[in-house]
């Protein structure tokens, strides 16, 4: 039970922090921006990609073509003197008001990614402070490992990836030690969990 508490505790923090810095704090929208013409713009995504969701990057590589030294040499070209576009693409619409759902898979996402962190310290030892190291360790964990590729090599921009530094792991370093300061309470004069050997 108190695995249970201290990941439904971790999770509950996190997820109140991630709602904070996106709604009170600029961390979440750092460097987006409102297109010149938005209707023009997805008029040329409506007519220029499949009707089929999924992960679009502008310009486009063959990937069969690899062998090809002119395709590759075209590419180059075309890439050096184009702009560049990363874009997630939906054809069908949807209401983002209408967030129920997502806040949902949101807080289930914390919650599961808590209790990683509360199983790692019932290994590292539980209170507030070895909550703050392991929660740290995890938010620029998951930082490094899914926020750093994307801007070195699909060009997310550098505030973007500055804010999500700083959403992840103060984040996880507030969690980690809320979920530690539940573990590490003492419970019917049993002594605080220590780190296993």
């Amino acid at each position: 039970m108190r695995i249970a508490i201290a990941t439904l505790i971790g999770g509950l923090v996190m997820f109140l922090w991630g709602a904070f810095a996106h709604m009170v704090l600029p961390l979440g929208e750092m460097s987006m921006r409102a297109p010149l013409d938005e209707d023009k713009v997805l008029s040329a995504l409506h007519d220029g990609l499949p009707a089929e969701h999924g992960i679009y990057v502008l310009p486009h590589y063959d990937m069969a073509k690899h062998g090809d030294d002119k395709a590759v040499a075209a590419f180059s070209a075309k890439a050096k003197a184009s702009p560049y576009a990363f874009i997630v693409y939906s054809p069908f619409g949807k209401d983002p008001m209408a967030m129920g759902g997502n806040l949902f898979h949101q807080w289930l996402s914390d919650t599961l990614a808590a209790l990683l962190v509360v199983l790692v310290m019932l290994r590292a030892g539980t209170g507030v402070v070895r909550g703050l190291y392991v929660g740290l360790a995890f938010g620029i964990f998951s930082w490094l490992s899914l926020s750093v590729p994307y801007w070195n090599w699909y060009r997310f921009p550098g505030a973007f990836t500055a804010g999500t530094l700083v959403e992840q792991a103060f984040g996880w370093l507030i969690a980690g030690a809320a979920a530690g300061w539940w573990l590490g309470r003492k419970s019917n004069g049993s002594a605080t969990i220590k780190p296993m050997a």
